[in-house]
């Protein structure tokens, strides 16, 4: 029986044959259950990034694996050429559960977010009567919705953007949490949505100030235009609440969802919408081999019955109230700034200092047997699966302490 890699021999493979285009912590993981990864060499870790949210159910999900190779004994894929026994379904399910009247589905997160800036220009012609071609999407500053060239051209991220034009017009970018800013955008009577983050997640754990996305859609509504809310780190719990956008009782026009739709199995998002805004996509103006296959489609299910059947959205409540309890002594470090988030999407923010940087700190934390990712030079993002429990939280609380101390 052949030997399993080593952890330097799995690195060393991908810096010979893979493109350079990620810069990893130096730890190589082979087993995932629960909150739990381990690597080659039998080292447990904690799992405070989950996937940049893909895996809230926790890794291989039993339910979710279950529903994923019974399904694949199945059928997998049959293209959209044909009808499928699965995928109506999974609209029928996605829609009553988040409250909509059409889903689309696809494969990755901005694939969902392309569809939805497509729809968007096509409800703008369709239906507003915006002259053709002069549609425009106002997206706000330190966005993050993918890296394909119709995104990066909304981003103001240089390290996504740069070298990569020409970029797609049709884009407005005003500062995030900024009201009036948008309302003065909003009056150009070519805008055809507004695209925004509830929480923007790779600029470090964003939260608005509380009234911000509420009002926001009150001047969307007002001059006719979609609201487009990229839920696809802050939805399914992630937040303490179904979606972000519920703490404000806002309804997106067109929401995005994807990440832990397949609970980590697999890629898969949707776009949901209202009949009045779907129903400008017709027969091939927009599509996809894999988008809703019936293997996706089944993991769909599975994944969202997890969520609700074990409260996940009520845990992740839970545990994010007690998460920022236990470590807000930190707050009394000198460099230590801040620590904010909602539910189980939280964040430390450090001075930016030649002594420590976010990345030194994770470091520190990865040895001491938790795994967590800098977003930008002075901010680590904490969010673990939404399984995970009230002991395993003291001890995660423990491991960051004494590092953060230390």
């Amino acid at each position: 029986m052949k030997q399993p890699l080593s952890s330097q021999e799995s690195m060393d493979l991908e810096a010979k044959y893979g493109a350079h285009n990620y810069h990893p912590l130096p730890v190589v993981l082979s087993r995932g259950e629960g909150i739990y990864l381990w690597n080659p060499e039998g080292k447990k870790f904690m799992d405070f990034l989950a996937g940049y949210s893909a895996v809230n159910q926790g890794h291989c999900h039993p339910k979710i694996i279950a529903a994923l190779t019974e399904q694949a004994k199945q059928l997998t894929l049959t293209s959209r050429a044909f009808y499928n026994d699965k995928l109506g379904l999974a609209e029928k399910y996605v829609c009553e559960f988040f409250g909509y009247q059409k889903a689309l589905f696809m494969n990755s997160g901005v694939e969902a977010n392309e569809t939805a800036l497509k729809i968007t220009r096509k409800w703008a012609y369709d239906v507003k009567k915006i002259p053709v071609n002069q549609a425009k999407i106002i997206a706000v500053q330190s966005n993050f919705h993918g890296r394909t060239l119709g995104v990066i051209s909304a981003s103001t991220d240089s390290s996504s953007k740069t070298g990569f034009g020409p970029y797609m017009p049709g884009y407005i970018v005003v500062p995030y949490d900024d009201l009036e800013a948008l309302n003065l955008a909003l009056e150009d009577p070519t805008v055809a949505g507004f695209w925004v983050e509830p929480i923007q997640g790779e600029a470090g754990v964003v939260v608005p100030s509380k009234g911000y996305l509420k009002k926001a859609s009150e001047l969307c509504r007002k001059n006719n235009v979609l609201l487009l809310a990229d839920e696809i780190q802050t939805g399914i719990g992630r937040t303490g609440k179904l979606l972000a956008c519920e703490y404000e009782n806002v309804k997106p026009d067109i929401l995005i969802l994807g990440k832990s739709l397949s609970g980590g199995t697999m890629p898969i998002s949707v776009v949901l919408t209202q009949d009045s805004v779907m129903d400008v996509i017709k027969p091939g103006s927009h599509g996809s081999t894999f988008g809703g296959n019936p293997l996706a489609a089944h993991v769909v299910i599975a994944a969202l019955n997890t969520v609700h059947d074990e409260k996940l959205v009520e845990n992740s409540h839970l545990r994010g109230e007690q998460f920022r309890k236990e470590l807000a002594h930190l707050k009394k470090l000198p460099f230590v700034k801040d620590i904010r988030g909602l539910g189980l999407m939280n964040a430390i923010e450090i001075e930016n200092s030649p002594k420590r940087s976010a990345w030194d700190i994770c470091m520190k934390l990865m040895e001491a047997g938790l795994l967590a990712k800098p977003t930008h030079e002075t901010t680590i993002r904490l969010t673990p699966p939404l399984v995970i429990s009230e002991k395993q939280m003291s001890e995660a609380c423990s491991i960051i302490s004494a590092v953060f101390s230390s």
